[in-house]
């Protein structure tokens, strides 16, 4: 596994736009005063072993060295030993609607960006636990098996849309279904943690007692409702165009809305609560707090350890360039001019 230990030195790569800005800078001040001086071409012939490119050859070298420099600061990092340990946390499962009426745009960007940017933010706020994540619209498939490798979490919530589940619908049913099938071990004497993300429109299955059987396999569910109760109509996009929205078999525009009464009556099911997102983000203090509450069960995790230092070459090679660097002068050699390696002949 790669990483850098200081992060927060390659901010310093930013200096480098800025160094090239000043440079351009001097540069054009020179060359105004030569103009302001003479002729350029005769200025040019008065000195003719000066080189032209050769000065910017060196300062490219420079930016090089100091590239390699600031990433030797930073000091990457291979771990080169994956070890276990034994962690304590809570299972959280979150189970994201994605059926098409989760692109009405009733809260912006849309129902299911919003959704996602939730997600993330609770992911933000895991500490040690393990997460699973669940996608549905008519049928359910499992998107990540559970797991502490929040990155990993992160980057599947980003490839998350609607073209996920080919089967259109709003079954949580099988969403909650899927979660005891999945997320559930007969050793299991700790509770877990099922948030089922939707917009309630559900017209699939019996979400109301699948949520009784997960609580008897040891699930608490909170619901978080994506929409307003005046609701929106499901847009259509084609090459990131909106075309229209979708109708029903009457040409009539189909208005989508939160069914606040459905969620909060599954919450209630499945022992735990519903959280209304309306316009805003849903506040998920509260939500982290029932989860922190739960007991902590003990699970085995894969970790790097012994992270080896690799500044070294990324330091000599800082040093190589400036020695390059220093070696090349700035008048014109009369041995290599006929290579024309800096193309100053024409």
């Amino acid at each position: 596994m790669f990483r850098f230990e200081n992060v927060e030195y390659l901010y310093g790569l930013l200096l480098i736009p800025v160094f090239i800005l000043i440079y351009y800078i001097i540069r054009r001040s020179r060359l105004k005063q030569l103009i302001r001086f003479g002729d350029v071409s005769l200025v040019s012939a008065l000195h003719p072993d000066v080189s032209k490119y050769k000065p910017n050859v060196k300062f490219i070298l420079r930016m090089i060295a100091v590239a390699f420099l600031i990433f030797a600061i930073a000091n990457p990092q291979i771990g080169s030993k994956l070890v276990e340990v034994k962690r304590e946390g809570v299972d959280v499962v979150i189970a994201l609607d994605v059926s098409n009426s989760m692109l009405a745009e009733d809260i912006k960007p849309n129902r299911l960006d919003r959704a996602k940017r939730s997600i993330s933010r609770l992911i933000d706020e895991l500490k040690g636990d393990r997460i699973g994540l669940i996608v549905f619209a008519g049928s359910a498939y499992v998107q990540l098996p559970m797991t502490t490798d929040y990155s990993a979490a992160k980057l599947f919530l980003s490839t998350i849309n609607t073209d996920i589940v080919s089967t259109q619908g709003t079954a949580i049913g099988a969403a909650i279904e899927l979660a005891i099938e999945k997320f559930t071990t007969e050793d299991e004497d700790k509770r877990k943690a099922l948030i089922v993300i939707t917009d309630g429109e559900n017209h699939e299955d019996d979400a109301f007692a699948m949520a009784g059987k997960a609580v008897e396999s040891g699930f608490v569910i909170y619901t978080i409702g994506m929409g307003t109760t005046e609701g929106g109509p499901i847009p259509i996009y084609r090459n990131a165009q909106r075309t229209g929205f979708l109708v029903d078999e009457n040409k009539e525009t189909i208005v989508t809305r939160l069914d606040a009464q459905m969620l909060q009556e599954i919450a209630t099911a499945g022992n735990g609560k519903f959280i209304r997102s309306g316009g805003n983000d849903p506040e998920l203090s509260e939500l982290l707090e029932e989860i922190s509450k739960m007991d902590k069960k003990e699970f085995e995790s894969k970790r790097y350890a012994d992270y080896e230092d690799r500044f070294q070459y990324l330091l000599a090679g800082a040093f190589l360039f400036l020695i390059v660097e220093n070696l090349i002068s700035v008048r014109k050699n009369k041995y290599l001019a006929s290579l024309n390696l800096f193309g100053e002949k024409k």
